[in-house]
């Protein structure tokens, strides 16, 4: 990795409000507690946590929850100075449902919410974070509307022009696209210009129609030449694929999940802290080493409510994967 840039990784994309489920009330109703979320941030909070520098660009409304946002965010060592705050648009909420099988379920407020409304000149205004970054992470919800996929496509263009590394999460979310088609064809775009792509198991099959993961994903990384893949499985655990090599390591069960959000974040970050430690050239070896590490990662997170505040240092993961035996 180039010792010129400052950044480790700069993020684009939504910083947002997820409410999660946290008991009844008194009177039996649904409580709900105001978490700090956006995947984009998850992943930057993360790579914090194991001392790399992080820079997030986009926006949030200048409201109450606009600016916890912002304090929470710098409080976890995030450099927020391309963070934007709209004095016309509400911050963007999430409402996060359990599901019985554990699975859950998103209703969005972001119609229109702060973070679609990043314009292009406000990307080429904070280039300098782009240009900085030794690898720029985006996701597809930042391509859901005009305005934003415009500012996506010139960040990308400057991330490429600077020599980034592009790492991408396609992170789909089928209510907020106006169509499956319109979904299938930004993650496309996405798949067509990274270098790290980090994509689930409900994800492959979307883009490829294989209930067959395995075949799915050498499907698409034919299609798209991308050199450096990670597939998630939940808690089936993970598979990496690195210009021919390949590496499979089964999941950490944690008897204490309380909910997954922010977990397929937990390990993409993981992945990136490799990739800078490594190299986009990696070795079976050094491929199980991140899988391992990532798949611990990722079930601690579950264990706690929310992801971006709650992220695990490398030292608890360390000694999490001891615990386990592995």
């Amino acid at each position: 990795m180039s010792t010129e840039k400052k950044i480790d990784v700069t993020a684009l994309g939504e910083l947002l409000i997820d409410f999660t489920e946290s008991g009844l009330s008194p009177q039996g109703n649904k409580l709900l507690e105001v978490n700090p979320g956006g995947a984009p941030c998850n992943v930057l909070a993360m790579l914090n946590k194991q001392g790399r520098k992080a820079a997030f660009l986009g926006k949030v409304g200048d409201d109450m929850f606009g600016r916890m946002l912002k304090a929470r965010t710098i409080e976890q060592g995030i450099d927020m100075t391309g963070l934007m705050m709209d004095e016309e648009v509400h911050t963007t909420l999430a409402f996060v449902e359990k599901l019985p099988n554990g699975d859950r379920d998103f209703s969005f407020y972001r119609n229109p919410g702060a973070d679609i409304m990043l314009t292009k000149d406000e990307v080429i205004a904070n280039k300098a974070l782009i240009e900085n970054a030794k690898i720029f992470h985006f996701g597809t919800l930042s391509m859901t509307h005009e305005g934003i996929e415009a500012a996506t496509i010139e960040a990308l263009d400057i991330a490429k022009a600077s020599g980034a590394i592009i790492s991408f999460d396609p992170n789909l979310r089928p209510p907020l696209w106006s169509s499956e088609e319109k979904a299938k064809e930004k993650i496309a775009y996405g798949l067509s210009r990274c270098d790290v792509l980090k994509i689930s198991d409900n994800e492959i099959e979307f883009m490829t129609g294989e209930s067959d993961l395995d075949k799915g994903i050498k499907m698409i990384i034919d299609e798209y030449k991308i050199p450096l893949v990670f597939a998630t499985y939940g808690p089936d655990g993970s598979k990496a694929y690195c210009n021919g090599v390949e590496a499979y390591e089964a999941g950490f069960l944690n008897p204490a999940t309380i909910e997954t959000t922010g977990a397929g974040d937990t390990f993409c970050a993981s992945a990136l802290h490799f990739v800078l430690k490594y190299g986009l050239e990696m070795n079976e070896e050094q491929l199980h080493e991140l899988l391992v590490f990532a798949n611990a990662a990722a079930s601690l997170v579950t264990t706690k409510k929310g992801a971006l505040c709650v992220m695990p240092t490398p030292d608890e993961v360390a000694a999490y994967i001891k615990e386990s035996g592995r």
